[in-house]
């Protein structure tokens, strides 16, 4: 992705099965948790730079003993610093007594991030202040071992509102109204409820106060608290949490919006949101990682039981193609596949817009994310190619060895046009400089193209177009190609996403503003504003009853009169080559990426009830010239 999207967070947990001697006597350290934990977090450290977190906690502490720990960071390289600050704070204690690094018990009683239970967290935020109180984890404190509580999730909810109403119906008081809080507040209510339930059960069958902490442990059903606290939620979402006495819990949303994985052995319990960061942290086989079932949670006791439990019912698999195209590594077995897969679908619509001409037409790539669906299109190019070949020498008569050996010499001219130089910072503000400077963020490889060539760049997808507009097309024209053809692995995106992705404001879209541009062409802008009371009309209706009207926007145009007209957006004023984009289709998505079929942001085809509500309001705030985020 050519332009700067936040997205999707990350989570890792981890659970040690075995008394920490016994990784100190196999791995040779007491720290194997935190040192598998950093694995876990920069494997996935594309999930979230701006900020960073991590909680443990430690089993069996006596009363009086610090058994949790969090810290969390916003620093610039947030992973790099939390992890030294737990080594600094290590090393700090035993540098009296290094004889101490390897006694796991004398580390786990006297210095902090030593526990059995681990959760990480990687946040990329799409709403609200970059600041220390919007990191993850977050920490609800009690007295009682068994109502702390440490939550981080890669979530986005649609019902903010509704939710922050029911905590206040309940006679709370919550300090902000932002879905992290209203989510750990509403899960800590029932959580309250269930030990105030079985501490009344027990006083009456004669139990000690002191004897009731140590069997609500034991007997808390961390099922029951998640189905009363998620049955409102209405969005997509991979939610991680710890009790304070040592239970903990992954939920992952009825839809599979999004992703969550696991991994159990008689060692270790570890869950991620990608399944080759657990491959490559355990060195273990990808069918060895599971998927969590939507709807359903990881639960892990304390006392050892680790068991999947349906909390809400399953619903139609939406999980996010965003994922497959973009925000997941792309060296997971079937994203690597599937990647490749998104390329090789735009082969046929690239042959056509370049009749045919592989002579002259060179391939490349912007930015590095696209170069998995870029081999896979080459390689759709080369097929072509030898079509092409064969048929020329059937055609031929009588070909010299010479003539022979020129027509199958013929290859696919795949160059790398564009460098990025990363040390470029646009730090004058004044727009005509700025402008200048942004139009050398990427560098070029001169000689590659000659007057007379096609350049087709392949690019992950286009949501604004910005980059494209004020950088990589004036760039690219510096090359003198005949004509410049962009071509995206992602079906052209119309709609906001509401369910984590930094994807809010329908002016944004390049799609969206190309068809404005088309209804006030054609004289038929009068379904602006008929869709704009649409959309008003439904602002007081049930979500369960209220439509996605922007689809009307679109609906009198071809995707291909859409994709012209952004060309037509987004080309520079004074550019000399020929413009065109080519999206990828919605079949061809599906096709290419058929377990995850979530399309929302391409399709209007919301899971959840609230994502109607979601654009129609978005719509809305566009029309009325109110820059403002719609959820």
């Amino acid at each position: 992705m050519s332009e700067l999207i936040k997205h999707e967070c990350g989570i890792a947990l981890i659970r040690l099965r075995k008394p920490l001697e016994y990784y100190v006597e196999k791995y040779g350290t007491a720290l194997y948790g935190i040192n598998k934990m950093y694995l876990l977090m920069e494997k996935q450290h594309n999930r979230g730079q701006d900020g960073a977190g991590l909680a443990t906690i430690k089993f069996d502490m006596p009363p009086g003993t610090r058994y949790m720990s969090r810290y969390r960071s916003i620093d610039p390289k947030p992973i790099q610093d939390i992890f030294t600050y737990v080594q600094n704070r290590i090393k700090k204690g035993v540098e009296q007594q290094p004889d101490k690094l390897k006694d796991a018990q004398w580390l786990k009683h006297n210095l902090p991030f030593t526990g059995e239970l681990l959760l990480g967290h990687l946040r990329y935020g799409t709403y609200g202040k970059n600041a220390i109180e919007s990191t993850h984890p977050f920490l609800r404190q009690n007295n009682w071992m068994t109502r702390n509580l440490i939550t981080a999730g890669n979530f986005n909810m649609t019902n903010v509102d509704e939710l922050f109403n029911q905590l206040v119906e309940l006679g709370q008081h919550p300090k902000e109204k932002a879905d992290t809080v209203t989510i750990m507040e509403k899960i800590g209510h029932f959580l309250d409820e269930a030990n105030d339930e079985l501490y009344y059960k027990f006083k009456e069958q004669g139990f000690s106060k002191k004897e009731i902490s140590h069997l609500i442990a034991d007997q808390l059903n961390i099922g029951d608290v998640l189905r009363s606290a998620s049955k409102k939620w209405d969005g997509g979402y991979a939610m991680a949490g710890l009790f304070g006495h040592g239970d903990a819990f992954v939920l992952r949303d009825p839809h599979c919006i999004r992703p969550a994985y696991h991994y159990i052995d008689d060692e270790i319990i570890a869950v991620a949101s990608e399944r080759c960061v657990i491959q490559t942290a355990f060195d273990v086989a990808g069918e060895d990682v599971h998927e969590i079932p939507g709807g359903s949670a990881l639960i892990m006791k304390k006392g050892g039981d680790v068991f999947l439990e349906e909390i809400n019912p399953v619903q139609e698999r939406k999980a996010c193609s965003f994922e497959r195209i973009y925000f997941s590594r792309g060296n997971d077995k079937d994203i690597y596949k599937e990647r490749l897969a998104l390329g090789n679908k735009l082969v046929p619509a690239i042959a056509k817009e370049i009749n045919n001409d592989l002579e002259n037409t060179v391939f490349s790539f912007i930015p590095n994310t696209a170069e998995i669906a870029y081999y896979g299109m080459i390689k759709g190019i080369e097929n072509l190619l030898s079509e092409q070949k064969m048929e020329r020498v059937k055609a031929a008569k009588n070909l010299s060895d010479e003539e022979l050996k020129t027509i199958l010499a013929g290859r696919a001219r795949a160059e790398k046009i564009a460098w990025k130089d990363a040390k470029l910072r646009t730090f004058i503000t004044q727009d005509d400089s700025r402008d200048d400077l942004v139009s050398h963020v990427y560098d070029i490889t001169y000689g590659a193209v000659k007057p007379t060539d096609n350049l087709v760049v392949l690019d992950d997808s286009i949501v604004r177009g910005t980059t494209l507009k004020q950088s990589i097309f004036r760039i690219l024209d510096r090359l003198n190609p005949k004509k410049i053809i962009v071509v995206s692995s992602a079906p052209q995106i119309r709609y906001p996403d509401c369910y984590g992705i930094d994807m809010a404001k329908m002016g944004d879209f390049i799609a969206f503003r190309a068809a404005i541009e088309l209804l006030k062409d054609q004289g038929i802008e009068n379904i602006i504003d008929e869709v704009y009371q649409k959309c008003k009309a439904q602002e007081n209706l049930p979500d369960e009853e209220v439509r996605n009207f922007v689809r009307d926007i679109y609906a009198p145009f071809t995707p291909e009169e859409i994709s012209d007209k952004s060309a037509e957006l987004l080309k520079p004023e004074n550019m000399k080559a020929e413009v065109k984009i080519i999206y990828q289709g919605i079949d061809d998505l599906h096709a290419a990426c058929p377990g995850n079929l979530g399309d929302w942001y391409f399709t209007g085809n919301y899971p959840t009830p609230g994502g109607n509500r979601v654009v129609n309001k978005s719509f809305i705030y566009w029309k009325e010239g109110r820059n403002e985020r719609a959820y």
